[in-house]
C-alpha cells in the first residue's frame, strides 16, 4: 500500500513528504517546545563517568554517585571537591538559622551566606576548580552519600561540617573514619569540603 503523501509550500520551497514522516517531525517539535531539556540535553555518556571516588576531568572534583531528583532538585551527580576548604568554625552560635535541609546543600549555603557569620560556608563558595565556582557547603545527607560511595577521600581522623543546622548552638556533622553522624558546637573549628551538582 502506498503511503499517502503531503506536499508543503512556504514561499518559493515546496517539500514533499509521506504523513507518517510528518506525524513524526510534528511530534518531535512539539516534545523540543514543552521538555527543551529532555529534548536538548544528551545524558553524558555511561564510558565518560568515572567510578566512584575517582577524579572527573573538568567538573572540579571527585564523582560521588548519582543524587535523584527530589522536589525542585534535579537528578544530578554530585562533585565532591579534591581537596578540604580548610578548618572553620560553623558560625553564629546561639543564634537560629534556616539552613536546616538535610538533603539540599546548596539551598542551605544561600541561606548561611545572606545571613553572614558563617566561617565554613563561606570557605566553600570561595572554593573553585576546572573554572567551576559553584561549590557549596554539603548538607548531612550529602555527606553521608560521600561516606556511603567514597569515604576513602575523606579524611578519616576527623570531623567535617555539614550545612543543615540542628540547634541555635549546633549543625550536623560526619565522621568519615567510623561513618559516625553527630553535630557539634557551631564554635568548633572542623574540616570543609566543599561540593558541586552536575546536572545530567
Amino acid at each position: 500500500m502506498k503511503s499517502e503523501m503531503i506536499t508543503l509550500k512556504h514561499g518559493d520551497a515546496t517539500i514533499k513528504m509521506p504523513a507518517s514522516s510528518l506525524a513524526k517531525l510534528a511530534l518531535a517539535s512539539t516534545f523540543a517546545v514543552v521538555f527543551p531539556q529532555a529534548a536538548n540535553v544528551a545524558p553524558p555518556a555511561t564510558e565518560t563517568i568515572p567510578a566512584l571516588g575517582e577524579y572527573w576531568p573538568g567538573q572540579g572534583g571527585i564523582n560521588g554517585g548519582l543524587v535523584a531528583a527530589r522536589g525542585d532538585v534535579p537528578a544530578h551527580y554530585l562533585i565532591i571537591a579534591k581537596d578540604d576548604a580548610g578548618s572553620h568554625e560553623w558560625g553564629n552560635r546561639g543564634k537560629e538559622s534556616g539552613a536546616t535541609s538535610k538533603t539540599d546543600g546548596h539551598a542551605n549555603t544561600i541561606t548561611l551566606l545572606a545571613d553572614e557569620g558563617h566561617p565554613a560556608a563561606q570557605a566553600a563558595d570561595g572554593y573553585a576548580a576546572d573554572g567551576h565556582e559553584d561549590f557549596y557547603l554539603p548538607a548531612a545527607a550529602e555527606l553521608y552519600q560521600g561516606w556511603l560511595n567514597c569515604p576513602e577521600v575523606f579524611a578519616q581522623d576527623c570531623c567535617y561540617w555539614s550545612s543543615s543546622q540542628r540547634s541555635a548552638i549546633s549543625a550536623f556533622t560526619m565522621t568519615f573514619g567510623g561513618g559516625n553522624q553527630d553535630d557539634y558546637d557551631k564554635y568548633d573549628e572542623l574540616r570543609v569540603r566543599p561540593v558541586r551538582r552536575f546536572f545530567i
